[in-house]
């Protein structure tokens, strides 16, 4: 879920159609922001998840290619002095590298981390472990979208030509009240492999998680902040990979303070969309609703934005849900009412919507919306020709782009330490083990380890974020999460903000969500 490539082959969805929803009605999502935006999802997805198992007998991934090794002996260290928040700071740059043991104690990793710590950081000085999805991948997006001292500044009018991107100081960054750690796992980046370990050995949620663990226990270890409060921040994919290193860690008796999960999929089967998960539907329409606000498909009826979408979240969990559940068993005219209903908040027409058992998935609204034209999966409100390139693959792009400018401009980073790894080593979700089931389409117990850090610490705290025009993570299945996991809401809180899977493009909401995650971290609830 974050965001490797979504659409590079758009042109084949049609051909696809019919086998996908045979098999599993799987939207069209990646697991976490990745080089080259939304660019190859079909290509990933069709080939990976469609026309593999269960049709046929899986057949192991080929080996990746090997990256070449990184020199890094020592520590690069940089001074520098910025301003967030309003308030100076003076800090230090690191690039370092550590090891990573496996579950037998053998080295598994060389793990390469940037962070940032201020000069007079006290042990009561918060720590940020920030790491993007895939299921694997860099955290370059996080890195220079929303928590480092440096951003790429997305303009808000998405038609802006990405040339015009410029990196500016991020004064939203969160580095006046806490230091900021970011995590790539082995193979991406510059984290690798240790010698002799084949890389599909840590394509697991649980040996990715360990890599995870083992990071924030060596750096807090070798910067001498063992006793400062940590949170782990993961966004898509990522946060599944925080609740299980989170387990892991509080096993290994260093528990994190809480948890900040960005585009969360710690619940994901609720957005797959099989046929038959009428629950799925339901959760699914806010995020419909909001795209058609959007986009001036929606009946606005003279509302403000956050009156509709109460409205629309209402009528999904209220007499939307009901008819699904009902299915050919309402009254003909109750169907009529509720396909009126969907008109109004999706902009398709009524007369669809009886004719389909009231039921769209997420990938076919991409596509209805606009005959002849593609919604992007990671942010909706970029269109484009079907089987062209979204241009929303150029915003993650420009992500990748400045952050390896600027280390080589401001951290010191030469060609000398080795190749930074853009590309995502794994085939696709097959090529993942995702636990017990194998596979992310089995049973989701990633929420139990959140449950249990909120029994065993009271001060323990979760913040989620999902942004609204999201069809890969979305608002009503990060609803759905938040409200039937049974947490403390006092020690919950869950926002929405404009935008995508990668709300922080839009810097009125990356503005919003740093603030929100200040609060958490400075205790302010």
């Amino acid at each position: 879920m974050h965001r490797n490539s979504i659409a590079r082959d758009r042109s084949k969805m049609g051909k696809l159609h019919d086998l996908r929803e045979l098999l599993y009605e799987v939207p069209q999502w990646r697991m976490g922001p990745g080089p080259n935006g939304t660019r190859g999802f079909l290509k990933w997805v069709a080939l990976t998840l469609l026309l593999s198992a269960p049709v046929q007998a899986r057949q192991a991934p080929p080996a990746p290619a090997a990256a070449t090794p990184v020199s890094l002996s020592a520590p690069i260290v940089t001074e520098h002095r910025g301003t967030f928040n309003g308030k100076k700071v003076a800090y230090r740059a690191f690039v370092e590298q550590f090891d990573a043991a496996g579950l037998d104690g053998a080295p598994a990793a060389k793990l390469v981390s940037i962070s940032y710590v201020a000069r007079n950081a006290t042990l009561d000085r918060p720590v940020l472990f920030v790491f993007n999805g895939g299921p694997i991948v860099h955290s370059a997006f996080l890195h220079m979208g929303a928590f480092g001292p440096k951003r790429v500044a997305i303009p808000d009018d998405i038609a802006a030509d990405p040339a015009t991107f410029k990196s500016v100081d991020n004064r939203y960054s969160i580095l006046d009240v806490a230091d900021v750690v970011f995590f790539d796992p082995a193979g991406t980046g510059f984290s690798r492999t240790a010698k002799g370990i084949d890389i599909r050995t840590q394509f697991s949620n649980v040996a990715d998680a360990r890599q995870l663990q083992q990071l924030v226990l060596a750096w807090t270890r070798a910067h001498r902040r063992e006793g400062s409060p940590y949170y782990l921040v993961g966004e898509s994919y990522g946060t599944i990979r925080a609740s299980e290193a989170a387990r892991q860690l509080a096993e290994s008796g260093r528990p994190p303070a809480g948890l900040v999960l960005i585009g969360q999929a710690v619940n994901i089967v609720e957005y797959v969309q099989r046929r038959g998960n009428i629950v799925s539907y339901a959760v699914s329409l806010p995020t419909l609703a909001a795209i058609a606000w959007h986009h001036y498909r929606a009946e606005r009826r003279g509302r403000s934005f956050d009156r509709y979408m109460q409205d629309a979240h209402d009528f999904a969990a209220k007499a939307y849900l009901t008819a699904l559940f009902a299915g050919a068993t309402a009254p003909l005219d109750e169907r009529q009412a509720v396909a009126r209903r969907l008109q109004e908040f999706t902009g398709i027409p009524a007369d669809f919507w009886l004719k389909n058992a009231l039921r769209m998935t997420k990938t076919d609204y991409q596509r209805a919306l606009f005959p002849g034209k593609l919604l992007d999966t990671y942010d909706a409100r970029y269109v484009s020709p079907v089987g062209q390139s979204s241009p929303f693959s150029a915003v993650s792009n420009s992500y990748i782009d400045a952050l390896l400018a600027y280390l080589a401009s401001d951290l010191g980073v030469t060609a000398k330490v080795g190749s930074y790894v853009r590309e995502v080593p794994t085939s696709g979700l097959n090529g993942w083990d995702f636990g017990p089931n194998k596979t992310p389409f089995g049973d989701w117990p990633y929420g139990e380890p959140i449950t249990d850090l909120f029994a065993a610490q009271p001060d323990f705290r979760l913040l989620v974020a999902n942004g609204y025009y999201d069809t890969q993570t979305t608002i009503g299945a990060q609803n759905y999460l938040v409200t039937q996991s049974g947490w403390p809401r006092a020690r919950v809180r869950s926002y929405n903000y404009q935008g995508g899977h990668m709300p922080y493009t839009i810097e009125a909401s990356l503005a919003a969500m740093m603030q929100d995650v200040r609060a958490m971290v400075t205790r302010r609830w």
